[in-house]
């Protein structure tokens, strides 16, 4: 196993491991470690073992931070919505 992906099983692990943990601001502040942690560490991963495994990766990063994601998706549709109205 390469180191890019032992990074990346670590950072899953770490994820997890933040999730488990009662927080007063819904994980947001680790959510945003989190993904400036895990942005490199996807290119990283692209770079050594391809792009097949680089989205394999993506996928479990989103499945992990899926809030983030509902955000992303609802936002770039909102600012797609609002072009196409107007």
């Amino acid at each position: 196993m390469s180191l890019s992906l032992i990074l990346a099983c670590l950072w899953c692990v770490v994820a997890n491991v933040i999730a488990m943990f009662p927080s007063k601001h819904s994980h947001w502040p680790a959510a945003y470690v989190l993904i400036a942690l895990g942005l490199p560490l996807l290119g990283f991963v692209v770079w050594q073992n391809g792009v097949w495994v680089g989205l394999i990766v993506l996928a479990a990063a989103a499945s992990i931070l899926r809030w983030p994601v509902r955000y992303l998706v609802r936002w770039v549709s909102g600012l797609f919505g609002a072009r196409a109205e107007g």
